[in-house]
């Protein structure tokens, strides 16, 4: 984090999302990734929970509240609570308009910005107003009923057309692809399609104790959905003219993106048909954290089948290269799956009862770490190394 907001961010608030090594300043020639540089503010909220460390937020505030004031006005110009121009996402190309992935993130953002802000004797009122409005957007405008989606706009907006020259953006553009840019909008989007990533914000608020960033039940809904639709047991007869070695043949994983209700766009974003064992962890862990224990572990069974040492290494779940550290959202499984999470700040252990009878689960802290879980009906922690400095045990029904 330190680096994140010192050498990868310069005085505009503008974050390089790649750093140099060895670590120095960063060059800030190209688009801000709107998810990684939103998560980041999450991230920070984060660390001062896990550690307790009110002074290192302090220090650090102030340029954390330069980073979400550089989003806000590249992004949402017109305070709508939502991210309406395009922004660069880990998918390498840009959203334009609205979507669950990176608006999510946003609202997760803008909640911890609150929290940040109280807690530095700032004024929070305008990150909670922003989070408000587009809590109520994403409910209203891209809730579908069973899912999240995209509302691809790029007319109208301050951002000049992707065709313009000016600032352009997704560049070289065929003259078939023109032409289905007046039908379908800008290249590489998702519109109607059911995205493994379309509630991302709502997971990381989940495993940084954020509570709930989206409704709940609608984001259940979403994750059963991307269980029902994009989860495959057997891809024979999946088209992936991508990267198929991830997962080929009679092999199954969760596919990025599809389409159920129709209106799969012709020129979709490029990684729409792979799969990635991080984003197969990430639905999982998010799954087991509200109750859907079944289907989350059912996801992490079909993708270490596909790793079990006979045909991949199972230490080495590559995607853009080796060791790809998007396979660590992985550790989220633990607080999924055991619902337990330690607050250095208030020195409280929660724990989520997710099913009856005792339970066991590993658990690392800023200062030490242990086992923790239920024993005979009540909550332990049986601290192996270190030191967990526990003042309540909170105890809640999922």
């Amino acid at each position: 984090r330190d680096t994140e907001f010192a050498e990868g961010q310069d005085e505009h608030g503008h974050q390089n999302f790649r750093i140099p090594l060895p670590i120095v300043p960063a060059d800030h020639d190209f688009h801000a990734a709107s998810d990684g540089q939103l998560g980041g503010i999450m991230k920070v909220y984060r660390e001062w929970r896990v550690s307790g460390d009110t002074e290192w937020l302090l220090a650090i505030w102030p340029k954390v509240k330069k980073s979400l004031h550089y989003c806000m006005e590249t992004w949402d110009p017109d305070g709508l609570g939502v991210l309406s121009e395009p922004h660069h996402n880990t998918y390498d190309i840009e959203f334009w308009g609205p979507d669950g992935m990176c608006t999510s993130i946003y609202l997760g953002a803008l909640k911890s910005a609150s929290l940040l802000a109280e807690a530095a004797g700032d004024q929070a009122e305008i990150y909670k107003s922003l989070y408000r409005k587009g809590r109520d957007y994403m409910d209203k405008e891209l809730f579908n009923g069973e899912y999240y989606e995209q509302k691809i706009v790029w007319q109208g907006l301050r951002t000049p057309s992707p065709t313009s020259g000016e600032q352009a953006w997704n560049v070289n553009y065929s003259a078939e692809a023109l032409e289905l840019m007046k039908e379908e909008g800008p290249k590489y989007q998702y519109g109607q399609g059911c995205l493994s990533d379309g509630v991302i914000g709502a997971w990381l608020g989940e495993m940084c104790g954020l509570e709930d960033v989206l409704d709940r039940d609608n984001v259940r809904s979403h994750l059963l959905s991307i269980y029902k639709y994009n989860l495959k047991r057997d891809l024979s007869e999946h088209v992936n003219p991508q990267r198929p070695g991830f997962a080929l043949g009679s092999e199954g994983g969760l596919l990025l993106c599809t389409w159920p209700k129709g209106g799969k766009l012709t020129l979709p974003f490029v990684y729409s048909n792979e799969v990635w064992t991080g984003i197969e962890y990430q639905v999982a862990s998010h799954l087991l954290s509200l109750g859907c224990i079944e289907e989350g572990l059912d996801i992490v069974r079909i993708c270490r089948d596909r790793f079990d040492g006979r045909t991949r290494n199972p230490f080495n779940e590559y995607e853009c290269g080796h060791w790809y550290a998007r396979a660590m959202a992985s550790y989220g499984l633990l607080q999924g799956w055991s619902g337990i999470r330690y607050d250095a700040c208030d020195r409280t252990m929660y724990f989520t009862k997710k099913a009856s009878g005792d339970f066991s689960s590993f658990l690392c802290t800023s200062s030490g770490y242990g086992i923790v879980g239920i024993r005979g009906g009540e909550p332990f922690a049986d601290v192996k190394s270190g030191n967990i400095d526990i003042e309540h045990f909170r105890l809640k029904e999922i």
